[in-house]
């Protein structure tokens, strides 16, 4: 009769030891986890970490807290594993150890409001959905880093009547910070208010987008009606949430160097210019282009990989040219060419090779890369398209006997006698490009003495300099002055000169 209450009496004490000889894991507040043993649960044997995919995560264990001795990343889902080692008298009855399990999942804080109206000389204030240890804001590498010591609500401090930011948190030391989110502030005001970025005070790139936050969702602010820019752009608006509008330009973008004015819609309040300077594009990628197309008597070798025939990779470029080196096509190119060469500078090679692109591309010919000198460059780099004709190189000798060498390809093609202007209408003392290129012309002018000439039918003309041309010409000697200016060749070295000198051709008059 006394059975059952022993056994009563025994279950209890059973399900004491066990109780009392437990462990529990659970998520903490400060650490990834936290392992607690009952009075008789034995001794932490071991606590490992796995994140996603099995990756080990070391941890350091103090007080039962697990804390990772890597940094994780915010909302990475990881698996602590602790064993316990039971004490021997326990042993025989439930087991030597006692694993146990728990999936975590790291904080994950969020910005409850990404759209703030601050007003005027009041901070910019933040608020989580959770605690944070730290935040992170600014722009590209102006970055700060504010603590924030397990609070909801950070300040930045005052900040600019408006503006936008990207912010990044972390809720826990031993965690990294998180992906950045825009934040946008408005100052106060009766009327829609627009945020425009990237902000003016700064060339921007030919690519970059062009970013619009209003205080009011976007239909509410504008209606119907659309930003749009004072000169057609390739590109389009997105509308990435309710409160923003995004243009991105495609192909070339942005023209280059140019001036960039975005028309809003009436009724808003802007906080800022809309218009921009577009960057220009660098003279010493001008240089490589030309090389890398055959325009120059050098070659260009970059220092890395080539640049990509994308329009992206070569807007980039145009902006911030690659590093490398030039050398020279030919071994045996003339002095008087090789002394005009300056690399990442302005000079008569670069300037005839402009001419004679913008001459095969049917473009006005004026020596000056505007846009659409480098519009043609870039499709030309993507196409991989190359000219074919070689290039080549005049120089004449004003000292008697008068001399004009013709050298192309790396060959003296022709060395003929020439004549050059009289000392009452010398020829032109430096290096000029050829601006005209005809077979047969009229030439007319005024004499020394104040008479005129006028001499049709004159064969083989490349004009270099004002009114100064190579030009055959009907005489009884060549090599001594006799021209007002030009120079003058026999009819068959004129004939071997013409083609080898078509616009942009170089042309060195010298003593």
């Amino acid at each position: 009769m006394f059975a059952a209450p022993a056994a009563i009496v025994a279950l209890g004490l059973a399900a004491a030891v066990l109780w009392w000889s437990g462990a529990t894991l659970r998520v903490d507040a400060v650490a990834l986890a936290r392992v607690t043993l009952q009075p008789l649960g034995g001794s932490l044997v071991s606590a490992r970490a796995f994140g996603p995919g099995g990756a080990r995560i070391p941890l350091a264990v103090s007080g039962g807290r697990l804390a990772p001795q890597a940094p994780l990343a915010p909302g990475e889902q990881v698996t602590v594993v602790v064993v316990v080692r039971r004490p021997a008298w326990l042993r025989w009855a439930l087991g030597s150890s006692r694993t146990e399990r728990l999936t975590v999942q790291t904080p994950l804080p969020h910005v409850s409001q990404r759209w703030l109206t601050v007003a005027a000389h009041a901070p910019l204030q933040l608020r989580f959905d959770e605690p944070v240890d730290r935040v992170s804001y600014g722009t590209g590498t102006g970055q700060k880093v504010v603590s924030a010591g397990g609070r909801r609500v950070v300040s930045l401090g005052a900040q600019a009547p408006s503006g936008s930011v990207e912010v990044s948190s972390a809720a826990r030391p031993w965690e990294r910070l998180g992906d950045p989110v825009r934040i946008t502030w408005f100052p106060v005001s009766r009327r829609p208010v627009v945020v425009v970025s990237p902000a003016v005070g700064r060339p921007i790139s030919p690519l970059e987008p062009i970013r619009l936050t209003f205080s009011q969702p976007v239909d509410q602010a504008i209606g119907a009606a659309r930003p749009h820019f004072s000169t057609r752009v390739p590109g389009g608006w997105s509308k990435p949430d309710s409160r923003t509008l995004v243009f991105t330009p495609t192909g070339f973008g942005f023209p280059l160097a140019g001036s960039l004015h975005l028309e809003l819609p009436a009724g808003l309040s802007v906080t800022t210019s809309t218009v921009w300077q577009v960057a220009g594009a660098g003279f010493l990628r001008l240089q490589q282009l030309l090389a890398d197309a055959g325009y120059l008597p050098v070659s260009w070798h970059p220092a890395g990989a080539s640049v990509a025939r994308q329009s992206a990779a070569q807007i980039t470029a145009a902006v911030s040219p690659p590093a490398g080196s030039f050398t020279w096509r030919y071994p045996n190119t003339p002095p008087e060419l090789q002394r005009l060469w300056i690399a990442g500078q302005p000079n008569p090679i670069t300037r005839g090779a402009v001419m004679m692109f913008e001459h095969d591309h049917g473009l006005a010919v004026d020596g000056s890369a505007g846009a659409e000198v480098w519009h043609a460059l870039f499709l030309d780099a993507a196409a991989g398209t190359k000219r074919s004709d070689g290039y080549s190189y005049v120089y004449v000798h004003r000292n008697v006997p008068q001399l004009l060498t013709l050298w192309h390809n790396g060959k003296t093609v022709l060395t003929s006698p020439g004549n050059t202007g009289v000392p009452a209408a010398p020829t032109q003392l430096g290096t000029f490009a050829v601006f005209e290129h005809i077979p047969v012309g009229t030439m007319s002018g005024t004499n020394p003495d104040g008479s005129h000439y006028h001499d049709p039918g004159i064969r083989w003309i490349s004009y270099f300099h004002r009114g100064e041309a190579l030009h055959a010409f009907n005489r009884a000697s060549f090599g001594t002055p006799q021209s007002l200016g030009c120079v003058e060749l026999p009819l068959a070295s004129a004939a071997t000169v013409w083609p080898y000198t078509p616009i942009g051709t170089l042309v060195t008059i010298e003593n």
